[in-house]
């Protein structure tokens, strides 16, 4: 379940959410947006025939548990969500919407952690964080099997083009130099 598109622009600004439906690219991710923002946000997105992620840790005015991934679900129908938390990325999974599970690389501790999480949660894709770690990388996606998002720290297009050949299928960014060079 991973993506054509090497840059999935990730907007935390109605101005850049702007800049996404301008542009050529068919899905984003939505970082801090409030949960009043989320019935027209979502109606433009359709409107302009975008498919969303919802990170829904960053969903202001809501709860970051498995009940708000459900209510996101039932009433936005988005094309996935993310989420550190197991039970959101279980109810995504439950609710047949792409599971994306999102892990710090903090430390080893916290890289074998994160494995055990996975291991629980079974996402459909990583976004391993921060994503200027191409050997990071490909260890995750060779241990687990699963398709890599690359986020966070990613500034220039040799630290796109270093995640995606370590095996990222995407990089996700809010850098919107990134995404005018890779170009929807």
């Amino acid at each position: 379940m991973g993506t054509k598109q090497h840059i999935i622009p990730a907007i935390k600004t109605m101005k850049q959410f702007e800049a996404f439906l301008a542009s050529g690219y068919e899905m984003g991710v939505l970082l801090e947006v409030h949960i009043a923002q989320l019935k027209s946000v979502f109606h433009y997105a359709r409107r302009h025939g975008k498919e969303l992620l919802i990170h829904v840790d960053l969903v202001q005015g809501l709860s970051h548990d498995e009940h708000a991934a459900e209510y996101l679900c039932q009433e936005f129908r988005p094309h996935g969500l993310i989420s550190t938390k197991a039970g959101v990325i279980i109810k995504a999974r439950q609710k047949r919407v792409l599971a994306v599970q999102r892990i710090f690389l903090l430390d080893s501790h916290a890289l074998e952690k994160s494995y055990q999480l996975i291991a629980k949660t079974n996402p459909d894709c990583i976004e391993v964080i921060p994503g200027a770690m191409p050997h990071i990388i490909r260890e995750v996606k060779e241990r687990t099997g699963k398709p890599i998002y690359a986020g966070g720290l990613i500034r220039t297009v040799d630290d796109v083009e270093q995640a995606l050949a370590a095996g990222a299928v995407a990089v996700t960014t809010s850098n919107e130099t990134l995404w005018r060079h890779y170009n929807g």
